[in-house]
Formats: C-alpha cells, structure tokens, sequence
C-alpha cells in the first residue's frame, strides 16, 4: 500500500502544520509527497528518495503520465531549491504528517492550477524565503498544468491552506 493510501486519519500532532495530512484528498497529497520526496533527495543526494516518488506517481496516475509529471517537479523542485534563502523543512518520509513548507508547496500548486494569482505569489515568496521567485513560479506553472492533464485537480479550498502559514506582509510586492 503507498503512503497516499495509508495517511493517519487520527489526532494530529502540535507539529504538524495542517491537522492530518488525511483531510486532503489524493491529489493534494500527491503533490505533497512528492515535493518532500524530490526535496528530500536534493538535501540528501539520496536516489532512493526520487524513487519513492517516482513510485508513488506512477502507482497514481500509471508511468506514461508519471513520466512527464516527475519532470515538472523535478524542476519545480530545483527551482525551489535553487532560490532559498533557508533550508527548505520536511517532514520525515514516512510521517503521515505534513510540515508547513510541504503545506506551503501543495497550497503553491492549488494557487496555480485555480489562477488565483495573490495566493500563488504569497505562497511563492513564503517558501524559499525569498523575493527571487520568478523561475520557481514558472516551473510551478508546468508542474500543475501536468498535474492538470493527469486529471489530478486540486481543490480550491487548498489554495487558503498555506494563508493561514503566512507571515503578515508575505506576497505582498
């Protein structure tokens, strides 16, 4: 069973940036694994991360459209990390959990698939910490509208998820 499949449905933790990672639905946690993994294996060079991912994309969506999707986040990712101005958090891989940066990352992406440009921008600044983002915001682009043609739809109500992980003033400029 993969980890989309098995997220805890119980009481959440005080770390934890969202209650459970349980109250999102598949796509959601999708994109969040997959940010944690694709991260998790550039802050640890560790292949078996990117693995992982790729496992639990192609167990999703089946490996033709896995293919074109792990590409887009590869350099979501990458732009991502690239561009911080501070090490970027992740929760461990197997924590059913996600942090606030995972939260961040998936509100990103629901920001862009809904065009809600605000929230996008807010959300884009927020997570690597920095107003340099127009390559990370590009590649977020791709990266949904793949998603998109995977007929992996985010929900609206993912957009507010990482509002509410914002410092006053974030986006804003």
């Amino acid at each position: 069973m993969s980890q989309i499949d098995t997220f805890l449905k119980g009481r959440p933790s005080r770390d934890s940036a969202i209650p459970a990672a349980a109250v999102l639905s598949a796509p959601e946690r999708l994109v969040g694994i997959g940010f944690r993994c694709w991260m998790a294996g550039f802050q640890t060079s560790d292949i078996g991360c990117w693995e992982q991912a790729w496992d639990e994309f192609s167990r999703a969506v089946g490996p033709e459209d896995a293919k074109p999707l792990m590409t887009e986040l590869a350099c979501w990712v990458r732009a991502v990390q690239d561009t911080a101005e501070r090490r970027i958090e992740l929760n461990a891989a197997q924590c059913r959990q996600f942090c606030r940066d995972e939260c961040l990352a998936i509100s990103m992406v629901a920001a862009c698939q809904h065009s809600a440009c605000p929230a996008f921008r807010a959300c884009a600044v927020a997570l690597p910490g920095c107003n340099e983002i127009d390559e990370a915001m590009d590649c977020a682009e791709e990266f949904a509208m793949r998603l998109k043609d995977a007929n992996q739809m985010l929900s609206p109500g993912t957009v507010f998820m990482g509002a509410g992980l914002l410092s006053p003033g974030v986006g804003n400029g």
